[in-house]
């Protein structure tokens, strides 16, 4: 007589049927990540083409009222590229006007750096001070060879930079041109029993990607603004690159302000001295509470619901996958993905309540019924 196989407890069922699922999902996310990470210039480019978009989209939007749409795509994109190359011109040549002074400032400013840690509390040994200048010339001059190699192989990487840039800008064309057809035609390749959710799930992640890149745009040249004036006021050499550097990195959250931060507070101690170089250090504490507790707040918190802790693993895990690019792409990435969710349960909780049971529509339930779809 044969027996019977003992019964498997329903718990253990339900965890197996979730852990094929998610066994299932894990594979095609790392299969997904394997092939973004051999075209991630690819990636990175229609990335840069979607930022384009939603910035200038409303621009070329405002500007088809009163002109052929392609000749509005047109202007719009050659008056955006030169007030960004007119701003790099500014810095530039901010740089080359300061940069006699800037020299002779920065070899006072690291005399005064040495006098000040000779005395106390410091006193360190001036010998020791000269030893290490010593030593650090000694490693340049055996190591110039590599120094010059990879400065070529940098070379070779800004030739890279430039055509993603280009790429990214052919891209935006097209997606502000007629992305809106893309999309549709995207969408009625689909079966048509999931075209309804797509929409749905597309509409609410065009809408929050657009609410982030206005957001951020907005906190970073805030940022640069007030850390321009800052500069300015402080009699900070490079006060304007500085600015741009702060804008650029606020694009990291978290972590991108602090560390443009402390390379000015660096050049602030060099040029200026440690009590200005204190002042900075301050600024970092302050700019980072007006960004945390009111920016970031009223700006971004329609478009991004995150929780601080959510923004901060998510900057750390996208730097871990993919480094500078990884961390500015997480934050977006991780807000479309929630906003997605958040408006395909919505959606499938209005089509679960019976006609006339008082249910909310996704519109009721904080869905993006009315979000504009994607371009």
């Amino acid at each position: 007589m044969r027996s019977t196989p003992p019964a498997v407890a329903p718990l253990l069922r339900t965890a197996a049927a979730y852990a094929w699922r998610v066994l299932v999902v894990g594979g095609l996310v790392y299969g997904l990540f394997v092939v973004l990470g051999r075209f991630h210039e690819i990636g990175v480019a229609v990335f840069l083409g979607l930022v384009i978009t939603a910035l200038l989209r409303p621009v070329a939007d405002l500007a088809a009222r009163v002109m052929p749409r392609p000749l509005a795509v047109a202007l719009t994109l050659v008056a955006s590229i030169a007030l960004v190359l007119g701003v790099l011109a500014l810095v530039g040549e901010a740089v080359a006007g300061e940069s006699a002074t800037l020299v002779r400032e920065l070899r006072t400013g690291v005399a005064r750096i040495e006098d000040w840690l000779q005395r106390p509390p410091f006193r360190l040994n001036p010998r020791a001070l000269a030893d290490l200048e010593s030593q650090l010339g000694d490693f340049l001059t055996r190591h110039r060879s590599a120094l010059v190699s990879r400065a070529l192989s940098g070379a070779g990487q800004l030739i890279l930079v430039l055509t993603t840039l280009v790429l990214a800008v052919f891209c935006s064309v097209f997606f502000i041109h007629s992305g809106d057809r893309h999309w549709v035609w995207f969408r009625e390749q689909l079966p048509e029993s999931v075209r309804g959710r797509v929409e749905v799930g597309g509409r609410a992640a065009w809408r929050t990607f657009t609410g982030y890149t206005h957001g951020i745009v907005l906190v970073a040249a805030t940022n640069a603004l007030l850390v321009g004036i800052a500069l300015w006021l402080l009699r900070v050499p490079l006060a304007v690159p500085l600015a741009l550097l702060e804008f650029v990195a606020a694009f990291v959250p978290l972590i991108g302000s602090p560390i443009a931060l402390a390379i000015a507070s660096v050049v602030a101690l060099a040029a200026r001295g440690p009590l200005v170089a204190a002042v900075v250090i301050a600024l970092i504490v302050v700019i980072g509470q007006i960004e945390g507790h009111l920016l970031h707040p009223l700006v971004m918190s329609w478009a991004v619901r995150l929780h601080p802790l959510v923004v901060a693993i998510s900057v750390v895990a996208g730097a871990i996958a993919a480094g500078v690019v990884g961390a500015v792409v997480a934050v977006p990435l991780v807000s479309v993905v929630w906003s997605v969710h958040t408006a395909l349960r919505a959606a499938g909780a209005a089509e679960r309540a019976p006609a006339g049971g008082g249910g909310k529509g996704p519109e009721e339930d904080g869905g993006p019924a009315h979000g504009e779809a994607p371009k």
